[in-house]
């Protein structure tokens, strides 16, 4: 990977980014390859590949952050200002302030289409992509009534009131408890609420491409991360199987049938990256 900055030791290395209208909080471990973690909407960067370290003792740099107004990260002065092309700006910054000009990009989620944003607006920043669970269709989310009752949940009623909100997890009875203890957790990780609250307002009805189409201009080496529907419905199967069918030479993956998805397993989903990084070696610099 070309011109990057490696830290001394392969520890955590917090940082800091400020930006126009709010500060980002991440963290880097390890040297070599650089890898931006991208992760999903009312998450935190923890939640891209759930602490497996197992890329670092592969060889790469991990870099995650928090996005604006989630996790440690400051809110957005503006509660407007959590679109995409807002979110596709930090992660360029981030990339900027560790001395990275390329990087792997794996997003998950809202992360995903963050990716693809910089991969089409920043294409020199990206050596490749791993989209992971896509739900964005290049559009603004049809139903944002939803997310505003998102929002009004956590806002009036934090974690709780989301819940309530949600509704039960469309999951596997065998899973609901599990899943509603997380999502519990995962709000309970945000120092700033409100950030939350107005990204869940603000970013569904954003656009991080237009239409799906656009996809079919994408020229990196790209792996898609997809899961089933009977446990991942927020996620469908079709969105990740027509990114497949739209972007040129991608790859696709996805966990066997009755396993709980590899979006879920940091360790597993780390091994799906690193043989794609393995196949892709000379592509990736």
């Amino acid at each position: 990977m070309a011109d990057v900055t490696a830290p001394a030791t392969t520890g955590p290395q917090p940082f800091r980014v400020s930006r126009p209208d709010t500060t980002l909080s991440g963290e880097r471990f390890g040297t070599g390859t650089p890898i931006l973690l991208l992760h999903g909407l009312t998450a935190t960067r923890r939640y891209v590949l759930h602490g497996s370290s197992a890329l670092v003792r592969d060889g790469c740099a991990l870099i995650g952050y928090d996005a604006r107004g989630h996790g440690a990260s400051l809110p957005a002065a503006d509660p407007s200002q959590y679109v995409y092309d807002r979110l596709g700006d930090d992660a360029v910054a981030v990339l900027a302030a560790e001395g990275v000009e390329r990087a792997v990009l794996v997003g998950q989620s809202m992360g995903s289409a963050t990716a693809i944003n910089v991969a089409m607006r920043y294409p020199e920043r990206v050596a490749g992509l791993v989209i992971i669970t896509p739900a964005h269709r290049g559009a603004p989310s049809p139903n944002p009534e939803r997310w505003d009752a998102l929002a009004e949940g956590l806002e009036r009623g934090g974690p709780d009131g989301f819940l309530a909100a949600y509704g039960p997890p469309r999951v596997p009875a065998a899973m609901l408890e599990t899943t509603m203890m997380v999502i519990r957790q995962r709000l309970g990780r945000h120092e700033h609420p409100e950030g939350v609250v107005a990204a869940l307002r603000a970013t569904p009805r954003s656009t991080a491409f237009h239409g799906m189409a656009a996809l079919e201009g994408l020229d990196v080496p790209t792996l898609i991360v997809a899961s089933r529907d009977d446990i991942d419905v927020e996620h469908p199967l079709a969105v990740a199987e027509e990114y497949r069918e739209r972007i040129t030479g991608a790859e696709f993956v996805i966990e066997g049938a009755g396993q709980s998805p590899l979006a879920w397993r940091g360790g597993s989903l780390s091994r799906e990256i690193a043989a794609y990084l393995a196949r892709h070696g000379s592509d990736l610099r």
